[in-house]
């Protein structure tokens, strides 16, 4: 995940976002990161509702400690909930 591979393909992704755009690509979405994902994927999970059993599956962890960190409820959620 953090090799060249991983590398490659961020800038096969931007030359086509440049490509497609005709803009540069953000320099976000060039230093994208797979762990970043990870976290976007975890906290999009929880948001839609899906159990933490199912979110430790998917994201692929044995320690609910995990599985937690990766998937953090939205700030907006917190804030409702203390109303």
């Amino acid at each position: 995940m953090n090799g060249t591979a991983w590398r490659n393909a961020r800038e096969r992704a931007a030359h086509k976002w440049e490509k497609e755009t005709g803009e540069k690509a953000p320099m976000g979405f060039r230093r994208v990161r797979v762990h970043d994902m990870k976290h976007t994927f975890g906290r999009r999970l929880r948001a839609a509702g899906v159990s933490f059993e199912d979110r430790q599956d998917l994201l692929g962890h044995k320690n609910g400690r995990i599985t937690t960190h990766y998937s953090k409820a939205e700030l907006s959620s917190l804030i409702a909930a203390a109303l």
